[in-house]
């Protein structure tokens, strides 16, 4: 475990890179041989807008990095933050515990949040407007919500009290946890169903991007479902009923467009519709 701390202490940006790269050519592949959907789309003529919206994420965290760099130096250097109050523990759960609070604070509270505060929901809403969810969607944020996501993580940085080596090793996973969530794929559902205990599974995810309520309001998990599971957000649909999109906000072709798009959060706000849940 510190083999592995000390690594991601110091990752290379060109390791970070790969681990995107190979990523979304690794679930992209296996889109093409296990299909959840069938889509008739131009698969890379669909991924261009989201192509562009990760450049976007990256550049903005890759500009910000410093204050999470900066942040994390004081909280070890200060003893501050949740996991430096404990008592001694094995350096494993030191790190399991830095993790687990990171994509509770960084990454659940903050999608439960921008689902909750309209602003901040119109401002998300670019990632729930993909018609065909792929892995390519994982990173669909417009400039905005990058920035909000950032300020959580690194909220989530000083109240947990991280090192450097556990916000890499932590965003590398979150990465990697959403390529694979959001992927086209269909694995077996008792598979998908088991693995939706501990991390968000494929299918769980996909019920998240249903394109009406309450479905659209569940299922907020980014590496682990158990936040989902403690504060009740969880919910089933079956796969086969899932619609991508969102209803009050259908229109295909700006849905698809960079420019309609970056557009988006400065809409009127147009109220969800709520269909009943399946029990």
């Amino acid at each position: 475990m510190e083999v592995l701390l000390n690594y991601f202490e110091n990752i290379p940006s060109s390791h970070r890179s790969l681990i995107l790269v190979l990523g979304i050519t690794f679930f992209w592949l296996l889109e093409g041989a296990l299909p959840l959907f069938n889509f008739k789309y131009k698969k890379w003529r669909h991924a261009l807008p989201n192509f562009f919206f990760t450049l976007t994420t990256i550049v903005i965290n890759f500009a910000l990095a410093f204050l999470l760099l900066k942040t994390s130096d004081w909280v070890t250097a200060t003893k501050f933050g949740i996991i430096n109050w404990l008592p001694e523990i094995p350096l494993w759960l030191y790190v399991i515990l830095g993790v687990l609070l990171l994509d509770f604070i960084g990454a659940y509270l903050a999608h439960y949040v921008e689902h909750k505060v309209k602003p901040l929901w119109m401002i998300h809403l670019v990632h729930h407007t993909d018609h065909e969810v792929d892995t390519t969607t994982a990173n669909r944020h417009h400039p905005l919500e990058s920035l909000i996501r950032f300020s959580f993580t690194l909220i989530g940085v000083f109240i947990v009290g991280t090192p450097i080596g556990i916000v890499m090793l932590y965003q590398s996973l979150s990465l990697v946890a959403t390529q694979f969530s959001h992927a086209n794929i269909r694995l077996p559902k008792k598979v998908d169903d088991m693995l939706s205990w501990v991390i968000v599974s494929p299918d769980m995810h996909k019920v998240h991007h249903h394109y009406r309520l309450p479905y659209t309001d569940s299922n907020y998990g980014n590496i682990f479902s158990v936040w989902d599971h403690i504060f009740g957000t969880f919910m089933k649909l079956d796969r086969d009923n899932i619609v991508y999109g969102v209803d009050t906000f259908p229109d295909k072709e700006e849905n698809g467009s960079v420019t309609g798009l970056l557009k988006q959060p400065f809409h009127k706000y147009r109220k969800p519709t709520t269909m009943p849940a399946d029990k």
